[in-house]
């Protein structure tokens, strides 16, 4: 870790901007799943205990970007913060308008923002219609960048010391997330995005091996990038979900209608080639579930690697389940992004089930890389039994595939 964190720098009565990731669940003005808020508590509470006050700011959902909506408002998290913390949380219903409230905090006292997002100048994204000219849309995309500048100016002036503890959200260059750091001198890192920097980075350049990667999910062009860049770090890669019809077809069998991308078969080739030339092992499935249609209550059958017409495989097989469970406990470090098949679906779950039960059973260093795998160990009762379990889908693949994350970039070195 070469940034700054909360620990190098002195709080007491100073004022602290933290971005956090609120982006929730909400129902009814009813948080169903509150680990992100549970997540940044350490952050919080450590900024609260040094004797200073704390503006909070987060993105929730994708408003539109053009003002207040109800259903994006983080005004429920307030309360859901204030009872978990056992303080009052102030709330300010606009982010560029909390002079008043930002002025009133005393040390010891929390203020939350709302929605980031609901100005577009947070995410400063231009989408070029039919109708735009070329030099219609270079001119939209600079206005709007002049006005993100602005926005995080404004954010700036809320505080002296600006900490990032959005991991989710470190992986794209927002105003909240990376454009404050040119406007406020001391930019540090909060103790979950130091927390997901070490595990992620430690497991991809300094794993205790074996180190087994499993790579799940709908395709295989989400994670072009991750499956080049692990082939040159892993002993194992294990490949489930849609992605590995892809490469069963690149191996020539017949996938029926699963999921297949037909664009990605040579590159399928080139990274099974590629394993071999490195001496990595590429496991793919072995047996299929395969359905006669995409619903929870379609007939079912179990196959091999050859998919029948009119079926289509929504599942790793019984065999396979053991074959990667046997090279998952081996392993040292396991890194894991991505279900093995359709888990939301009973008859569809036991691909992903049997593979979190071998990671949990391990004894390794277990990672789980966001999204959708951290929901299926939620579900499955065993995310205690996991090292760690990252906030950020899209951010920990970037940080696999090695890319620069803007908003760890833009923090002060040590």
């Amino acid at each position: 870790m070469d940034k700054k964190t909360l620990k190098d720098v002195e709080l007491a009565g100073r004022r602290v901007i933290m971005r956090v990731d609120f982006n929730v669940p909400i129902k009814g003005g009813v948080i169903s799943d509150d680990t992100r808020v549970q997540a940044a508590l350490p952050s919080i509470r450590h900024v609260l205990e040094k004797g200073a006050s704390l503006v909070l700011m987060s993105h929730l959902g994708r408003p539109k970007g053009k003002g207040y909506e109800a259903d994006f408002s983080l005004k429920p998290v307030a309360a859901h913060l204030a009872q978990v913390l056992g303080r009052p949380v102030a709330f300010a219903a606009d982010c560029l308008a909390a002079d008043a409230e930002v002025a009133a905090l005393k040390p010891g006292e929390v203020l939350l923002l709302e929605n980031t997002r609901f100005h577009k100048e947070e995410e400063a994204k231009v989408k070029k219609t039919d109708e735009m000219t070329d030099a219609e849309y270079k001119d939209q995309k600079a206005a709007l960048k002049e006005k993100q500048q602005a926005m995080a100016q404004k954010l700036a002036s809320y505080g002296d010391v600006f900490v990032n503890d959005a991991f989710g959200s470190a992986h794209r260059a927002h105003a909240s997330t990376a454009v404050i750091c040119k406007y406020i001198g001391t930019c540090v890192a909060g103790f979950l995005m130091e927390k997901e920097i070490q595990y992620l980075g430690n497991a991809v350049e300094n794993p205790d091996r074996p180190f087994v990667a499993i790579l799940g999910g709908a395709k295989v062009s989400d994670k072009l990038a991750v499956v080049n860049r692990l082939l040159d770090k892993v002993d194992t890669l294990i490949i489930g979900g849609g992605m590995a019809y892809t490469f069963l077809k690149a191996q020539g069998h017949e996938v029926g209608n699963s999921l297949c991308e037909l664009d990605q078969l040579d590159y399928a080739r080139e990274m099974i080639a590629k394993a071999q030339a490195n001496g990595r092992q590429l496991l793919l499935p072995v047996d299929n579930i395969a359905a006669d249609k995409f619903d929870a209550a379609a007939a079912t059958q179990v196959v091999g690697n050859d998919i029948p017409a009119g079926w289509m495989a929504l599942d790793i097989g019984p065999e396979t389940i053991k074959v990667y469970a046997a090279a998952i406990q081996g392993a040292k470090t396991v890194v894991w992004n991505g279900p093995m098949g359709c888990f939301e679906m009973k008859p569809f779950a036991a691909g992903t089930l049997g593979v979190c039960q071998a990671v949990a059973a391990s004894g390794a260093t277990s990672i789980i890389g966001g999204g959708d795998s951290v929901s299926a160990v939620n579900q499955s009762g065993l995310a205690a039994h996991m090292t760690h379990i990252s906030t950020g889908g899209g951010a920990s693949l970037e940080f696999l595939e090695g890319k620069e994350l803007p908003g760890v970039a833009a923090l002060n070195d040590k």
